[in-house]
């Protein structure tokens, strides 16, 4: 049975896809700053698509590359390129992260990655979806090293990761020379602790933007702020 998510604009098929839709990747599609205008942008991780197809949605650029390592992912992914609007502009490579890296000539002018993060082992019971939530499968580290190989001197990347892990992240993106320019802290309601941290770098030292974004609240009634970054996208926005 096919488990179809519509958006304003495209739908994504998620049946095969161990990650499924989640505010996570929506909120990294919808935050992640188009500002530089860039023509070239690669998602690390990409699962159903959703992050890349966002990005085509909202900018102009002429080259979209995703990356997925498990097949059923990858496959769905490139089925749900060419069912978009943006297909011609779109492309994913079925590889792992180091293989791309090593491989890859070309930079990126924008960076995106919904990354893996849970570093303990948990068990679902479904061991794609494990492997899918693992860092072990693209640890931090492996990650901002192969980002700041693919960057182009005046781009920048932008993720999404436990707000538990920021001050760690930060260091390590900062061993690779790379410097956060805008970090916006994300929490469920008023009343819940800030449980993520939308992060964006580049590889220019400047003061860091900071914000803080309440997503809920109540159960089911959005902020203006979560409204306002998500219109564009969910149907009942």
């Amino acid at each position: 049975m096919s488990e179809l998510f519509k958006f304003k604009q495209f739908s994504i098929n998620q049946d095969r896809c161990a990650m499924k839709i989640g505010t996570d990747g929506v909120l990294l599609g919808a935050w992640t700053s188009l500002r530089h205008q860039p023509e070239t942008i690669l998602d690390i991780g990409s699962g159903t698509g959703i992050i890349a197809l966002m990005l085509a949605q909202r900018s102009t650029a002429e080259s979209i590359d995703a990356i997925e390592t498990d097949e059923n992912a990858y496959e769905q992914c490139v089925n749900n390129f060419e069912d978009s609007p943006w297909a011609d502009r779109l492309f994913c490579y079925h590889a792992d992260f180091d293989e791309f890296v090593g491989e890859m000539e070309e930079e990126y002018d924008l960076i995106v990655s919904n990354p893996p993060f849970y570093a303990e082992a948990v068990s679902s019971g479904d061991s794609a979806r494990d492997r899918a939530r693992q860092n072990n499968s693209l640890p931090f580290e492996e990650l901002l090293e192969g980002v700041s190989a693919l960057l182009s001197s005046n781009g920048f990347f932008s993720t999404i990761i436990p707000f538990k892990e920021e001050t760690r992240f930060l260091e390590l993106a900062s061993d690779n020379g790379l410097f956060a320019s805008s970090i916006t802290r994300v929490k469920g309601n008023p009343d819940s602790d800030v449980k993520r941290s939308l992060l964006e770098f580049s590889f220019q030292e400047v003061v860091t933007k900071t914000s803080e974004l309440t997503i809920e609240i109540e159960r089911h009634q959005y902020t203006a702020e979560y409204k306002d970054l998500t219109k564009d996208f969910y149907l009942k926005m």
